[in-house]
C-alpha cells in the first residue's frame, strides 16, 4: 500500500456539510470581490414578470455567471485540503444550496500512482466551523444536527423533521448507482434515476431525497480520476434546481476537485521536504567533555521549507569539538541537497583532525566539483576544553558572538573570507580564549538580516539583546542555553524574517588543569609499566582507588600496542569529568581493529578486553599519528 503525508489523510478527515441559515444572507462584500457570492437564480424569488421574458433571463443568466467567478476565486484561495472543501461549502451555502456534502477519496491518491482498491469515499468534516466569524443571532457550528446545537435553529433540510445523517464511509461497488455517476463528467438532478439510487449509498440507506429536484450530485473530477463527489442540497419549500444549475454545479466540483489535486500532491512535496530536512541536520546533538550545546533550526516559511542552512557538533580526539555552521545560497531542493553534501564532507574532515583553515580549504574545492555558481558562506571553530581555547576560521559567514560571563558580549573579530565556492582564495584562522561560563553562538545570516535591515545593524542588536539577557541573571551565573536561544530569536519583529535560520549556541564548561593528568612514554617495554604506575597515583589523588584495578588494566593493553608500532614517544591522558577518560596517542597512523583471537593465539586480546569493559572505546586518526581513547564510569 503506498504511504501517504501525514498532513492529509494522517489526519482526522473533515465534513463538508453546511447548512441553511433561518434567513438566507449575502456575504457583506464589495460586488465581484473574492469574497462576495452574488446570488444565483433560485436562491431568491425570481423578479416578476411574463414568461420568457428575455430581460429577466438575462439578468438570472448574469447573476449566475458572477456567482460562478466569486464563488471559483473563493475556492482558488485556499492552500490546503480542508481550505479548498471549505471554500466550496461557503460559497454554496446558503446561496446555491441550503446544504453540501463532500465526500473524497479515501486515502487520495498521490500524483500519478494508482489509486487502491476499493473505492471507498469518506465524508470530509467541517462542522466545528462557522459560515462567518461572527454570527451573533446564529451562534451554532455550522454543520451540526439541530439535537446538538444548543438554540437548534439550523436545519438541514426541513426544520419540522430530524437532520439528514450521511453515511461517513462509503464504499463504491463496480456497477453500481453511485459507480456509474462517478463515471460521468457532468453533474445529474437528485431525482434522476442513476442518481436517486445512488444518493441513498451517500446519504443513508434509510433516507432519500425528496421530489421535485432538490439534489445535484457532482463528481469530483480531478486531473486524472474521480477523487470525490458533491451533494447539493435544497429544502423543499424553496427554487427547484434549474437545468442551468447543473452547468454551476460542474463548475464548482470541477474548480474544487483540481484545488484538492494540487492540494495533496504540495503536501506530499512539503512532506517530502521536511524529511529530507530532518536527515540533513542532526537528530541529537552530541554531548562532548567540557561544553554544554542547544541549536534552533526555523524554516524562511511554509512554502520554502527547504533551504541550505546547517549546524552541526562533531566531537574530536582530545576531547575537543568542532563547531559548524554554513549557509548555502538559495531556498530549493538543489540548495538542502548541496547543503547535505558539503555537511557531509565537512565531517569527514572533521574526522581528519584537520586544521579549521584547511577544512574550508577543502569544502571550496568540494563546492566548486558541484558545478558553478555553488557558493555558501561557512565558519568552522575547534573549541579545546583543556587549554580554554578555540580556533576559528571563516568563510565569509557573519562573526561569532561570545558572551562572557557577567552580562559582557563583544562580536569577535575573525577574519572574514571568501565565501565557499568561490575559489582560489586563503582561508585564516585565528585561535582565541574560550573563557569558563562564556557562551558562544554561532548563526546565519536570517537571524540578523532582513529588508528592515542590514546585517551589521542586526548583528549589534542581537550583541545588545544577549548582553541584557545575561545581566539579568547576575554576574555570577549564566543564562540558561535553552532559554537563551529562545530569547535570541525573539530579537526578530512579526514578519521580520526572510530568510532560514540556523543556531547553535555552545557553553564552555572546560575542564580544570587539576582534572588533567598528561606524560610523554618512552616506546620501550617499560612503558606499559611506568603508565600503570603513574595512572595509579593520578586515581589515588583523584579520589578513585576503586577503579584502580580495571584502568590500569586497559591502560597497559592500549600503551602495549602503542609502543609495538611507534617511533616516537608516546602520550598517556587521563581526564577527570563525569567518567574517567584515558587517551593514548602515537606516531603510527594504523587503525587498531578488534579481532577474535584463537585459543593458540598469544596476542590479539587487548581491544576485545577493553571492549568489554569500557564503558565507550575509540580510535581516531590524526595527522601526526593516532589516538585510541576508552571511557569509564566514575560511579557504579
Amino acid at each position: 500500500m503506498t504511504e501517504h503525508p501525514p498532513s492529509h489523510e494522517g489526519r482526522q478527515p473533515l465534513v463538508a456539510r453546511q447548512q441553511e441559515r433561518t434567513r438566507p444572507r449575502q456575504e457583506s462584500a464589495a460586488p465581484g470581490s473574492a469574497g462576495s457570492v452574488p446570488p444565483p437564480p433560485g436562491s431568491v424569488p425570481p423578479p416578476a414578470g411574463p414568461a420568457g421574458d428575455p430581460a429577466g433571463t438575462a439578468r438570472r443568466e448574469g447573476d449566475r455567471l458572477r456567482f460562478v467567478g466569486a464563488a471559483t476565486r473563493r475556492i482558488a484561495r485556499g492552500i490546503d485540503l480542508d481550505e479548498i472543501v471549505l471554500g466550496l461549502c461557503r460559497a454554496s451555502v446558503p446561496t446555491f444550496s441550503d446544504a453540501i456534502l463532500v465526500y473524497l477519496r479515501d486515502p487520495l491518491p498521490v500524483g500519478d500512482e494508482r489509486p487502491v482498491a476499493p473505492f471507498v469515499l469518506r465524508l470530509r468534516r467541517t462542522d466545528r466551523l462557522r459560515l462567518t466569524d461572527e454570527d451573533p443571532e446564529n451562534p451554532a457550528p455550522v454543520g451540526l444536527p439541530p439535537q446538538l446545537t444548543e438554540g437548534g435553529r439550523l436545519p438541514i433540510l426541513d426544520p419540522h423533521s430530524d437532520a439528514m445523517p450521511a453515511a461517513e464511509l462509503c464504499e463504491v461497488l463496480s456497477g453500481g448507482a453511485l459507480s456509474e455517476v462517478l463515471r460521468g463528467v457532468r453533474p445529474v438532478f437528485g431525482d434522476a434515476a442513476a442518481a436517486r439510487a445512488a444518493l441513498p449509498e451517500l446519504l443513508g440507506a434509510d433516507r432519500t431525497v425528496p421530489t421535485g429536484h432538490r439534489a445535484i450530485l457532482a463528481p469530483l473530477r480531478g486531473r486524472r480520476r474521480v477523487i470525490g463527489a458533491a451533494v447539493f442540497l435544497r429544502r423543499p419549500d424553496r427554487s427547484a434546481f434549474e437545468p442551468n444549475d447543473l452547468l454551476v454545479a460542474a463548475q464548482l466540483a470541477t474548480h474544487t476537485a483540481l484545488g484538492i489535486d494540487k492540494a495533496v500532491l504540495y503536501g506530499r512535496e512539503a512532506y517530502i521536504a521536511d524529511e529530507l530536512q530532518r536527515t540533513m541536520l542532526p537528530e541529537n546533538l552530541p554531548q562532548p567533555t567540557g561544553v554544554r550545546l542547544a541549536s534552533r533550526y526555523l524554516p524562511a516559511a511554509e512554502t520554502a521549507r527547504v533551504g541550505g542552512d546547517w549546524y552541526d557538533a562533531i566531537p574530536l580526539p582530545g576531547s575537543r569539538v568542532a563547531l559548524v555552521v554554513g549557509d548555502v545560497m538559495g531556498h530549493s531542493m538543489t540548495s538542502a541537497a548541496i547543503m547535505g553534501q558539503l555537511r557531509t564532507t565537512a565531517q569527514t574532515l572533521a574526522g581528519l583532525d584537520l586544521p579549521p583553515q584547511e577544512v574550508l580549504h577543502h569544502l571550496d574545492e568540494q563546492a566548486q566539483r558541484l558545478g558553478t555558481d555553488r557558493m555558501a558562506t561557512c565558519l568552522y571553530a575547534v573549541y579545546d576544553p583543556v587549554a580554554h581555547r578555540i580556533t576559528i576560521a571563516n568563510a565569509g559567514h557573519p562573526p561569532p558572538i561570545l558572551l562572557h560571563l557577567g552580562g559582557r558580549a563583544e562580536v569577535l573579530r575573525v577574519p572574514p573570507g571568501a565565501p565557499i565556492g568561490v575559489g582560489g582564495v586563503d582561508f585564516e584562522a585565528v585561535e582565541l580564549d574560550a573563557p569558563a561560563g562564556a557562551t558562544l553562538l554561532l548563526y546565519t545570516d536570517g537571524l540578523v538580516e532582513s529588508r528592515l535591515r542590514d546585517v551589521w545593524t542586526g548583528i549589534e542588536q542581537l550583541r545588545e539583546r544577549l548582553a541584557a539577557t545575561a545581566q539579568l541573571t547576575g554576574p555570577d551565573h549564566a543564562p540558561p542555553l535553552e532559554a537563551l536561544c529562545d530569547d535570541v530569536l525573539d530579537v526578530l519583529g512579526p514578519g521580520d524574517r526572510d530568510d532560514d535560520i540556523a543556531l547553535l549556541a555552545a557553553r564552555f564548561d572546560g575542564i580544570a588543569p587539576s582534572d588533567v593528568a598528561y606524560w610523554f612514554l618512552d616506546p620501550e617495554d617499560a612503558a606499559p609499566g611506568r603508565a600503570r604506575r603513574l595512572a595509579r597515583r593520578a586515581l589515588e589523588r583523584w579520589d578513585l582507588p576503586d577503579l584502580s584495578d580495571a584502568v590500569e588494566l586497559l591502560i597497559s593493553e592500549v600503551v602495549t600496542n602503542a609502543v609495538r608500532y611507534a617511533e616516537r614517544p608516546v602520550t598517556l591522558r587521563l581526564l577527570r569529568t563525569d567518567v574517567l577518560r584515558c587517551e593514548v596517542g602515537d606516531d603510527s597512523p594504523q587503525l587498531p581493529r578488534q579481532r577474535r583471537a584463537r585459543d593458540t593465539d598469544e596476542g590479539g586480546r587487548g581491544l576485545f578486553l577493553v571492549n568489554r569493559l569500557a564503558r565507550r572505546w575509540g580510535a581516531t586518526r590524526l595527522s601526526s599519528g593516532k589516538v585510541v581513547w576508552f571511557e569509564i564510569p566514575t560511579r557504579a
